[in-house]
């Protein structure tokens, strides 16, 4: 059963703003803040790939730990290449040298359901999460370039008092298509015409449904998590959400009776890096001080497939 001995991040260095948006895009100044409540996100440079996110914040999670043979789970939706998975070169990039390393695609609860499977493992575990979505998303769609980001955070798992108090993992695949890359995949492979169409972007449809569907999946994954676990809602010290929008966030967290100042909400400066989103605001409060030892936390996730998760852990 693991315990939580290293956690970190990794962030580009560019920062794109929403008012830089406003100004490519004809928009309303505000409009991106307002709507989605995303102030600034971070943008990968031309010469970086996921692999190269994932190893920096995996670096920081090891901290100079030398470890026996374990797992590494790479959570992402922008792999390298299709083939072959990025998690053994990351492993390779990391000296660990004989560990098992695998690729994980749950989209925006990716990460999660990553947790989960390394609950199974009996030996060390390293779970990251990274994205460079900003090569998913079309430059002239507002409603996907102003709200996505990259990045990449981790934790590292190993052997002692079980950190995981609960896991809830569900899905409604008859929403699949609500939030999709269309092509590059053996149902439409990409063609020229593919490429013509856009449809290599990730694309949203149906917006007012799938805001519906994921604030319910969201509040659902954190009442049965919660429920699972024997933890009452008062003994949440920390709500660390999916960086969804800011909207989704606000509606979940009143559903689920969390305010505000108990919430981890890190959407504003910086973006949604789907399933890096949790481990990066995990770390990012970590390391700041506000979740402390010993405290309880819930960990919330829904998105494209629709696939959800909830996670009661004690840090």
């Amino acid at each position: 059963m693991p315990r939580i001995t290293g956690w970190g991040h990794a962030v580009p260095p560019r920062v794109e703003s929403s008012g830089e948006i406003e100004l490519r895009l004809g928009l309303p100044a505000g409009w991106v803040e307002q709507r989605l409540g995303v102030r600034s996100r971070r943008l990968a440079s031309v010469d970086q790939a996921t692999s190269d996110l994932a190893v920096e914040a995996g670096q920081r999670a090891l901290n100079g730990k030398d470890l026996t043979q374990g797992l590494l789970i790479l959570a992402t939706s922008t792999p390298d290449h299709p083939l072959p998975p990025t998690a053994p070169l990351v492993a390779h990039r990391l000296g660990l040298h004989g560990w098992g390393a695998i690729d994980l695609a749950g989209a925006c609860s990716g990460f999660l359901y990553a947790l989960a499977l390394a609950r199974s493992v009996p030996g060390p575990v390293l779970v990251i999460a990274a994205n460079v979505l900003s090569r998913r998303v079309d430059p002239n769609d507002a409603g996907t370039s102003a709200l996505f980001a990259d990045g990449a955070g981790a934790l590292l798992l190993e052997p002692g008092e079980d950190a995981i108090r609960s896991v809830y993992l569900g899905s409604d695949g008859s929403r699949y298509d609500a939030i999709q890359v269309a092509a590059g995949g053996s149902r439409n492979p990409v063609t020229a015409e593919s490429l013509a169409a856009g449809e290599h972007f990730m694309r949203m449809k149906r917006g007012p449904e799938v805001f519906r569907a994921a604030v319910l999946a969201m509040a659902e994954s954190g009442e049965r998590a919660m429920a699972l676990a024997g933890t009452k809602v008062d003994e949440i010290d920390w709500w660390v959400p999916h960086q969804a929008n800011a909207r989704l966030i606000a509606e979940a967290g009143k559903r689920l009776g969390i305010p505000p100042d108990r919430t981890v909400n890190i959407l504003a400066e910086w973006g949604n890096s789907s399933a890096a989103s949790i481990p990066t605001a995990l770390s990012i409060a970590a390391s700041d001080g506000r979740i402390q030892r010993g405290q309880t936390l819930l960990l919330t996730a829904a998105g494209a497939g629709m696939v959800q998760a909830g996670i009661v852990m004690e840090w």
